[in-house]
């Protein structure tokens, strides 16, 4: 693993897709091998569903 994100977080669902394409988009053009971590702090809209709705997608 070269890089590690971890990405504290509360209520962004609207932005996390976001997020993670640009982060995707820059490391993948880098050629980094990387990890995205997602740290729910207790949101209270779906930022969750999001988180796995992403993990789904994309799962390495």
């Amino acid at each position: 693993m070269d890089i590690s994100v971890i990405i504290p977080l509360l209520n962004e669902e609207e932005s996390l897709q976001e997020l993670h394409d640009w982060i995707a988009k820059v490391m993948q053009s880098n050629r980094f091998v990387y990890e995205i971590i997602f740290i729910d702090d207790g949101s209270t809209d779906t930022s969750w569903a999001v988180i796995e709705k992403l993990s789904d997608q994309i799962p390495k």
